[in-house]
């Protein structure tokens, strides 16, 4: 191995370290800026190495460095436009579409390079069809997310036993490429992948989204890996490798903060996220209404309130309001948090992102474990929009949310829930909360109600 050689896999382990380093950093909101920065350097010197040894290889002709230039600055500058344009509560959406770039790309090296031998037919055949469901998948997905594919779970007849038989499909075709890695086999296997991420996607409910979405993350890492193998690219296998475990992990993580098994989630038919108003009947049952004006002094006179975000806040793009109002809280000397769970938003950390583009101090964003034993303490709990994970029937056995996670809101000496209607969650039951004797209901838009609490409690405190 020449110096230069040498050089190049130290700098190449260099830049994994970074990846590992910013990955570290990204598990707690006020590092994660830091985190993607520090990766994102050390994917650029990772890139801008791999220019060098493709010069110096002196095997790529004027239109394959021509395109390789023309592929890197559209790339940049369309990751740009986006980041900057888009709103943070269409994230989810774009991520998805990340997700799908990715695993194209990593299916179309597959497609495109011409190695042969068994290593490179066992590991391109898996890079297609992993690339080929990670695209079609994150893109039905994305639709879902955007509203441009209905929510609910999409039953196609026979859709499970299609799949099977095209997963069993893709395997023989992949053998019939054989080493020599046949064109027309692997372009019937990647057929067959995109039409097995559809079918896939499709039933799956956008409650479960959160999961998908760092399901087909994981897959897109896998996917860059393999494609890392046949290329014989150390930096694909390693960020890909990272990638894919780190989305693995939090699969997992995700699907135990909703108490379902990872196969119950792919397997699809329940729930949308998305229930029907059901209308507020006057004097309904044990359900205790407040007004907007009265639920301020209960705010304004805590000595502590915990703010419970959930996926009403988000569809609302109420962030700002909700920091607004914690904001004015803190300022009348109230002792404000936020209380997160895993699954608030439609994708993972999504709650934690909004509130942060919010300006939200980071010290006041609580996860799970560090909320619920604060809860004793509370005067005041402020739920916005969150239903399933604030339900206490999941303490019970015999339902469908029962052992999953939640916030412990009931053990406050005060709650008070902003929702526009008594509609159910995702499971589809009733929120036992609700009908607690010391839950209050503010029937509002999230945007609205907040609003709403923040100027009537400006006019408490000035008082």
């Amino acid at each position: 191995m020449s110096g230069f050689d040498t050089g190049v896999h130290l700098i190449y382990l260099a830049c994994a370290t970074l990846f590992v380093v910013g990955l570290h950093l990204m598990n707690a909101p006020a590092t994660a800026r830091r985190g993607n920065q520090i990766s994102a350097a050390g994917m650029i010197v990772a890139i801008a190495t791999t220019a060098v040894v493709l010069i110096d290889d002196g095997r790529s002709g004027v239109m394959a460095v021509t395109a390789l230039t023309v592929g890197a600055v559209a790339g940049a500058a369309a990751g740009m436009i986006a980041a900057r344009r888009v709103q943070m509560t269409a994230m989810p959406q774009l991520v998805s579409l990340f997700n799908a770039v990715g695993g194209g790309a990593a299916a179309l090296i597959a497609l495109g390079d011409r190695a042969t031998g068994a290593q490179a037919a066992v590991t391109g055949a898996l890079d297609v069809v992993i690339g080929g469901i990670t695209f079609s998948g994150s893109l039905i997905a994305s639709g879902k997310l955007a509203g441009q594919i209905p929510g609910r779970p999409v039953i196609v007849p026979a859709g499970r036993i299609l799949s099977a038989l095209l997963a069993v499909a893709a395997g023989g075709l992949a053998v019939l490429a054989g080493p020599e890695r046949s064109p027309v086999a692997l372009a019937a296997v990647a057929a067959c992948a995109l039409v097995i991420g559809v079918l896939l996607t499709l039933p799956i409910g956008g409650a479960d989204m959160p999961v998908v979405i760092s399901l087909l993350n994981a897959c897109t890492g896998t996917a860059v890996a393999m494609a890392g193998f046949v290329l014989d690219s150390t930096p694909l296998i390693i960020a890909g490798a990272l990638v894919g475990s780190a989305g693995a992990i939090l699969t997992k993580l995700m699907a135990d903060a909703m108490n379902r098994s990872i196969l119950a989630i792919v397997a699809g038919g329940y729930g949308t996220g998305d229930a029907a108003v059901v209308p507020v009947a006057a004097g309904a049952s044990g359900v205790r209404e407040i007004t907007a004006d009265d639920a301020a002094i209960q705010l304004a006179y805590a000595t502590k309130v915990v703010i419970v975000p959930g996926y009403g806040l988000a569809a609302a793009q109420a962030q700002h309001e909700a920091v607004a109002l914690a904001q004015a809280l803190t300022d009348h000397g109230v002792d404000v948090s936020y209380g997160i769970h895993p699954v608030a938003g439609r994708m993972p950390g999504h709650m934690n992102v909004l509130l942060a583009e919010a300006n939200a101090p980071y010290e006041q964003l609580k996860d799970l474990d560090e909320i619920n034993p604060a809860f004793a303490g509370t005067d005041v709990v402020l739920v916005v929009g969150a239903n399933d994970v604030t339900n206490p029937a999941a303490r019970r056995p015999g339902n469908p949310v029962s052992g999953m996670p939640i916030v412990d809101v009931d053990k406050a000496r005060s709650v008070i829930v902003i929702k526009r209607s008594l509609g159910h969650g995702y499971a589809g039951i009733d929120n036992e909360l609700y009908t607690d004797p010391k839950t209050a209901m503010l029937f509002a838009d999230a945007k609205a109600g907040l609003a709403a609490l923040q100027a009537a409690v400006h006019v408490y405190a000035a008082g």
